[in-house]
């Protein structure tokens, strides 16, 4: 199989492409500095020289509080990039795999998320991903797998922003009040390439497993890392951003996990593999 990768230097991207070269894959990676997904002609140029039989788009604009003033770049990147990119997989008979946001809802349910349910996004970036879905789904056979927390190697994930912040004075102060599901990259490249393996298309949901707020995370992530570091409870409102987010947006992966007959791991399982190295 010859493969893909847009976004290829995030953490996502780079976690496939460890995957492919594992396993003996062809492909191709490009990120933003090589190539701009809001322009079509760069896109069209790309994909029609090296003719993948999958493309996995990783690319993003997740500044989540900048796209409140960028709307149209997060809207041309996560969402009308998506239509360009979905052209192509058409024509060349490509199969796509693009990635969602747990961000496209309200919070309102107040209990895990699943496919059925109708997206309300709060905030321009969850509208930009919710564009981006539409346009990934035109293809046949493609697939769109909504994420919760991403993170794995790099710097841009809570853990290592908690890290950080752990080292200045003082208590720690993280929200209680924000709910979902962190979800470490491996889990994702296990579940996508099983899912492959399958044929697997739609609109599907791949956090991890479990749910907890932003503050047990960071109390996980502290004492993982053996840091002596006191972490208070607080509120999402005390921390005024320019993006409204949902307090609760935990996903519900169990229909993923019965189509393909996995087990996803507990976010607390690979929370520590990732950290501890463990296998």
């Amino acid at each position: 199989m010859r493969a893909f990768i847009f976004g290829s230097k995030g953490q996502l991207g780079k976690a496939f492409a460890r995957r492919f070269e594992k396993e003996g894959w062809e492909y191709l990676g490009a990120d933003s500095d090589e190539l701009d997904v809001t322009n079509p002609v760069q896109v069209t140029e790309a994909l029609s020289i090296y003719r993948p039989g999958l493309i996995i788009n990783c690319s993003a604009y997740n500044q989540v509080d900048l796209a409140e003033s960028n709307q149209k770049l997060a809207m041309d990147v996560n969402g009308y990039a998506l239509r360009s990119i979905g052209m192509e997989a058409k024509k060349f008979e490509t199969t796509l795999v693009h990635f969602g946001t747990d961000y496209v809802f309200d919070g309102s349910k107040k209990a895990p998320y699943t496919e059925q349910d109708s997206p309300n996004p709060l905030n321009a970036y969850g509208k930009s991903k919710l564009l981006g879905e539409k346009y990934a789904l035109e293809p046949m056979g493609a697939s769109v797998f909504r994420l919760s927390w991403v993170y794995g190697e790099g710097k841009q994930n809570f853990i290592y922003k908690v890290r950080q912040w752990a080292e200045k004075e003082g208590p720690l102060k993280i929200a209680d009040d924000e709910i979902s599901v962190p979800t470490y990259t491996e889990d994702v490249v296990d579940a996508v390439m099983a899912a492959m393996q399958r044929g697997l298309s739609g609109l599907w949901h791949l956090p991890g497993s479990g749910v907890c707020s932003r503050y047990e995370w960071a109390k996980e992530i502290i004492r993982l890392a053996g840091i002596d570091k006191e972490i208070l409870p607080a509120k999402m409102a005390d921390f005024p951003a320019a993006a409204k987010r949902p307090g609760y947006s935990a996903m519900d992966n169990s229909a993923l996990c019965r189509e393909l007959g996995i087990k996803i791991p507990h976010w607390k399982e690979s929370l520590a593999k990732f950290m501890l190295g463990k296998n």
